[in-house]
């Protein structure tokens, strides 16, 4: 079985990257119980390390009988990713939150991994349907984020569900950004605040992400 770990935020190795470790342990434990484990194959996907850009409208993906019908053409790290990636068994997707958005990575990135198998008024044409699984990091707590940004990410993941399938959200609030808050101009959190709240409360965040992975593992199962 084949599931993609999507890091759609630049570092490798803060906050997002931890919580899709997570994700993918929880994956591998629960597949254990029903597979050998070298049935399972874990793909992590750094998009900050690829060369793409987004949908350039030339929809070949939508032309009937077209060589690409389904497929976006664009010659460039996405080529060989994509169909890869809808074959798969399942694909968890982990962002910062930048001004209330996911990066324009995994913006770009999911222009072109829906679009291409979005039909106008008509059902998917992706070749499978599949687990997804979405992570949100952001500095904002709950109470803040939820009358700003809901809606946003309602959109994306009903588009996700059109495509593939409804996602397993995380949203990790109140993160702790700068590993030495001295160092760097901010006049918007209290680092002593963030450091308790990390030590406090971002283990549970893991152990969330953790079940995130178990649910997509499960679900990869029943398809």
């Amino acid at each position: 079985m084949d599931f993609f770990i999507v890091n759609g935020g630049p570092r490798k190795k803060f906050n997002t990257a931890q919580l899709l470790e997570k994700a993918s342990q929880g994956i591998v434990d629960e597949l254990k119980k029903n597979h050998d484990e070298g049935d399972i194959n874990i793909h992590n996907v750094h998009l900050y390390d690829l060369d793409f850009k987004g949908c350039k409208s030339c929809f070949h993906c939508k032309k009937i009988g077209g060589k690409y019908y389904a497929q976006c053409p664009i010659k460039d790290d996405l080529r060989d990713l994509l169909p890869k990636m809808k074959n798969s068994d399942g694909i968890i997707f982990g962002s910062p939150i930048y001004f209330g958005e996911i990066t324009g990575e995994l913006r770009s990135f999911f222009e072109r991994f829906l679009f291409s198998s979005f039909v106008y008024g008509g059902e998917s044409n992706a070749p499978k349907r599949m687990p997804i699984g979405m992570i949100y990091t952001m500095n904002v707590t709950e109470e803040i984020c939820t009358p700003l940004y809901s809606s946003i990410f309602e959109i994306l993941e009903g588009n996700l569900e059109n495509v593939y399938s409804k996602p397993h959200s995380l949203k990790v609030y109140d993160t702790y950004q700068f590993t030495d808050y001295s160092k760097y101009e901010n006049y918007a959190f209290d680092p002593e605040l963030k450091a308790k709240r990390k030590e406090e409360h971002f283990h549970i965040d893991l152990k969330d992400a953790y079940d995130l992975g178990v649910k997509i593992a499960q679900d990869s199962l029943k398809i």
